[in-house]
């Protein structure tokens, strides 16, 4: 194992690290290894690059802004349904995005890469939704979920902080 050690292989780990966050911890904990964590990582990556990511033109960002109102007022009468509908709200953001939207497991490997800090939002909204769906999440995990969509829905909005203007 003396190449794991080696000044290339750790200036990689470091930059994965700095990129992925949270999330290089997760994906090492859960792979075989180390090194097949990395190598995950790593290919998150590479298909990430070969994604057609774009910002939103502010038209789509006004519209986007006004639908999220529209599932916050919803709420107040219907949280079980508003949280699902925030749910569909940053699905069809990320695929007005660039980002493929074909299963939850594949759109946060997707996310890691730009987005790893809120990662850990998008999974606890997504585990209460599934709950309000079954009917067992309380108000105040069904509040919380809202809150944690809001944090994603606002990074995707906003290019992850990096917008840049696109025409209308």
């Amino acid at each position: 194992m003396l190449a794991v050690t080696t000044p290339l292989f750790m200036g990689r780990r470091r930059r994965l690290r700095e990129r992925f966050g949270p999330e290089y911890e997760r994906t090492v904990e859960d792979a075989d290894s180390r090194m097949a964590g990395e190598r995950e990582l790593r290919a998150r990556e590479r298909r990430h690059d070969s994604l057609d990511i774009k910002p939103l033109p502010s038209s789509s960002r006004e519209r986007y802004s006004h639908d999220w109102a529209g599932v916050q007022d919803e709420f107040v009468d219907r949280p079980e349904e508003a949280v699902h509908d925030a749910d569909r709200l940053v699905t069809s953001l990320m695929h007005e995005r660039g980002y493929p939207t074909e299963g939850f497991e594949q759109q946060l490997r997707d996310l890691s890469v730009e987005h790893s800090r809120t990662l850990e939002h998008y999974r606890a909204a997504h585990e209460v939704d599934t709950l309000g769906t079954q009917h067992k999440a309380t108000t105040e995990q069904l509040r919380g979920a809202m809150v944690h969509y809001r944090t994603l829905f606002d990074e995707l909005l906003s290019d992850g902080g990096q917008t840049r203007h696109v025409p209308a």
